[in-house]
C-alpha cells in the first residue's frame, strides 16, 4: 500500500498493520502525529496530513486489566490494556501480552508486535499489541 492518495481512516490504519507498520496521520501545519489516524489534526484542525510510520518502541504511560469485556473478547479476560508513549512522541492504546500483570509497570520499555485476527465476526482487521 502506498501512502500518497491513502485516506486517513481506521481501516488503512490496519491495512498498514497487515504489512507490519504503524502509520498515523502527520499535520504538514503543526507536526503533530496522531495514531490510529484521523482525517483532522486533533491540535490545530488541518487537513493537510501525510502519512508516517512511527517507531515500534516506546514506555507504558498508563495501563488497566480488563475483567469484564465484549463477547469476542472474553477468552483473552482478564488482559492488560494500556497507553505507550511512542519513540517519537505520538500515543498508541493497545492490549500488553507476554508479561504477567503483577510485572507491569508504568514507564516500562515495550514492543509493538502483530498477529492476524483469531475471533470471529467483525472486525477481521490484523492486531498490534505491545510486549516486553
Amino acid at each position: 500500500m502506498t501512502e500518497e492518495t491513502v485516506a486517513f481512516t481506521i481501516e488503512n490504519f490496519y491495512k498498514f498493520v497487515k504489512e507490519g507498520k504503524i502509520m498515523g496521520a502527520q499535520c504538514n501545519k503543526c507536526g503533530h502525529v496522531t495514531v490510529p489516524p484521523r482525517p483532522v489534526c486533533p491540535k490545530c484542525l488541518s487537513k493537510h496530513l501525510t502519512w508516517k510510520e512511527n517507531p515500534k518502541q516506546g514506555k507504558l504511560l498508563t495501563y488497566t486489566i480488563i475483567h469484564v469485556c465484549p463477547e469476542q473478547f472474553q477468552p483473552l479476560a482478564p488482559y492488560a490494556v494500556g497507553v505507550v508513549e511512542l519513540e517519537n512522541g505520538a500515543h498508541l492504546p493497545g492490549m500488553i501480552k507476554g508479561i504477567p500483570h503483577e510485572k507491569i509497570k508504568i514507564g516500562m520499555r515495550l514492543t509493538i508486535d502483530f498477529e492476524e485476527a483469531k475471533s470471529e465476526g467483525w472486525p477481521q482487521w490484523p492486531r498490534c499489541y505491545f510486549k516486553p
